[in-house]
């Protein structure tokens, strides 16, 4: 057996965990081909012999056909129905039929139905004016009016043109008051301020005189003094 110190490192010959490709001349473990042998995943492209199995057996036929007791039937019916003893129910009285409406063979008279079912010439009759017409609402002929066909008003033919003759018009004229015109005059737009859109200048302003607050008492003047009246008046 070889030394360790034939070997770098911590690696050691050791038997491959799993399976590697390069051990097999095949295509490897990666493809799992289908086997040759069996019925189960059989190659497809391979010839298949026949095969026979040994079935396992068949549970045994139920020859018991009848329902069985789990069924109730009744003690009076028999092979040609129910036996039973006439009874009676006790039900309200139903409601009285009423008179149809449908007309009976005296209401058509056929002996009048000559002119539906054969054919016969135009007859006329001549009848009064019926009253339901009198009050109706409808307009008559004169009440639509056809477009005229002359002038510039037509809408169905064309028309040359047309010149008229009026008179004088006030306004744009040299007698048009400036002062009745609907349109407002310079005077009537406020001035924008120019230091709105400018650079604003130095503004000063006059107020009134400011004075310093003084006392409201009233004091002598130089007049109400006599200084000629001091009299010299020495305290020893």
């Amino acid at each position: 057996m070889p030394s360790d110190e034939l070997w770098v490192g911590s690696w050691r010959p050791h038997r491959p965990r799993g399976p590697i490709a390069a051990l097999y001349g095949s295509p490897g473990p990666k493809y799992s081909l289908p086997g040759l042998i069996g019925a189960s995943q059989h190659d497809p492209t391979k010839y298949k012999a026949p095969m026979f199995s040994f079935g396992a057996r068949h549970e045994e036929a139920h020859t018991n056909c009848s329902p069985g007791p789990r069924y109730l039937i009744p003690s009076n019916m028999t092979m040609k129905g129910r036996s039973k003893m006439p009874a009676f129910s006790l039900l309200g009285r139903p409601k009285q039929l009423q008179m149809s409406h449908v007309p009976g063979p005296g209401q058509y008279s056929p002996e009048r139905s000559g002119k539906m079912t054969i054919r016969s010439a135009p007859a006329y009759s001549l009848y009064g004016r019926r009253r339901d017409r009198i009050n109706t609402q409808m307009p008559g002929p004169a009440t639509y009016t056809l477009p005229p066909m002359l002038g510039c008003k037509t809408a169905v033919a064309p028309s040359a043109p047309n010149y008229t003759l009026q008179g004088r018009g006030k306004i744009g004229s040299f007698h048009e008051d400036p002062n009745k015109t609907p349109s407002p005059g310079p005077a009537a737009y406020k001035v924008v301020d120019p230091s709105i859109y400018r650079q604003k200048p130095p503004q000063y302003s006059i107020k009134g005189r400011n004075f310093a607050p003084e006392e409201n008492t009233r004091k002598p003047g130089p007049g109400a003094h006599y200084p000629e009246r001091v009299r010299n008046i020495l305290f020893l």
